[in-house]
């Protein structure tokens, strides 16, 4: 499955790649700058994606306090694809410590920020624009109305929400359709083998309501590579998770066990575990693409590699139940063993049956000599 397979986006014409390059780590500004990468160092990463036949691009106006943008911009320019890339940012952290109205999700913000995008990236259009976070007081009305406005003015040709609650996706979901808004098609979310919480709504509703998940961190921060270990005292390795204060520190003897299970795929596949734990997250059900970042091109390539093994349905499922978490509280209603007491002990019912909606694929299969 090389990146040169796209699948629509969401409820949507737009066609990406499983995978994404994400780019919080181009640029050495702001809070990103203990690991950022200069233009030149961006470069080969940039041109190794695109030359694997990824068209998804990440960025952010926070990133590398906008540098990230601006070397996007200057590397799409340069190789002149600008075209052919889907080029995603994302506003809603403040941009001018102590002005209450340069940051959130408020109409008078969204615009600024995204003519200031527009700027940074060297471009009359943004295929993607997301609300990077929910700031809990902007009426979503207000955000709504505002992506219909910047869509119709040609400033973006499709909009999409990252890191907000499933009542307020479907929410703004459900108003654009009742208003006949544009809609938004994608939902950026954190998702991995060791984090598998939006699952327990976010999935399911961006599945009913046309949303297209791109997963952030599908490495679990990098702890699913393997190259963070259990020690006497705690964690031992290096990379940013292992410092002082950091989310490291409280992984628990599920997540040391989860991390076994990907070791032990990975070494029947002849694979990385850093592959396995993409090739889980962007094939589970509900994601559109996986973001994948790189500190140098080597790496990405490792990466972008993900996707050349299909998981065995057997391989899949020890994973699966690896990294499970028993659901908790009104979930525990949800789930097959009480649906099926509620229903009827012995009576199997289902939504509909196997190859009800066969996946359309507009390639030919491919034929052995």
């Amino acid at each position: 499955m090389p990146l040169d397979h796209y699948y629509l986006l969401g409820r949507s014409g737009l066609r990406v790649s499983r995978l994404a390059l994400g780019t919080m780590n181009f640029g050495t500004g702001g809070f990103h700058a203990a690991y950022g990468k200069t233009e030149e160092e961006a470069r080969p990463i940039f041109r190794r994606y695109l030359e694997a036949g990824g068209n998804l691009i990440d960025t952010a106006d926070f990133y590398t306090a906008g540098e990230s943008e601006t070397i996007l911009g200057n590397l799409i320019a340069e190789a002149d694809v600008r075209d052919r890339v889907v080029l995603t940012t994302k506003f809603t952290n403040s941009v001018a410590p102590g002005d209450p109205n340069a940051g959130g999700n408020g109409r008078k913000h969204m615009i600024r920020a995204v003519e200031a995008s527009l700027r940074r990236l060297r471009t009359d259009y943004i295929d993607l624009f997301l609300l990077h976070s929910w700031d809990r007081i902007t009426p979503v009305e207000e955000v709504m109305r505002t992506f219909d406005d910047l869509t119709r003015a040609g400033k973006i040709r499709y909009a999409g929400l990252s890191d907000v609650p499933s009542w307020y996706a479907a929410r703004a979901q459900t108003y654009a359709e009742a208003h006949s808004l544009v809609p938004v098609v994608s939902l950026q979310l954190p998702y991995s083998l060791i984090d598998r919480t939006i699952e327990l709504e976010h999935v399911a509703m961006g599945q009913s309501l046309g949303l297209g998940i791109t997963a952030w961190s599908p490495l679990g921060g990098g702890f699913l590579t393997g190259k963070y270990r259990s020690a006497d005292q705690g964690l031992a390795g290096e990379g940013r998770l292992s410092g002082a204060g950091s989310t490291g520190l409280s992984w628990t003897e599920r997540d040391w066990r989860l991390l076994a299970a990907v070791e032990s795929v990975a070494g029947k596949l002849g694979m990385t575990m850093a592959q396995v734990a993409l090739n889980w997250v962007a094939t589970q059900p509900g994601v559109a693409s996986a973001i994948v970042g790189a500190s140098n091109a080597d790496q990405l390539d490792a990466n972008l590699a993900a996707l050349d093994v299909e998981l065995p349905a057997e391989l899949r499922a020890e994973l699966d139940e690896a990294s499970s978490v028993p659901p908790a509280s009104v979930y525990r209603m949800f789930t097959p063993d009480y649906q099926n007491w509620l229903v009827s002990p012995g009576v199997k019912v289902g939504d509909k049956p196997a190859g009800y909606a066969p996946a359309v694929r507009n390639w030919a299969p491919e034929r052995s000599a």
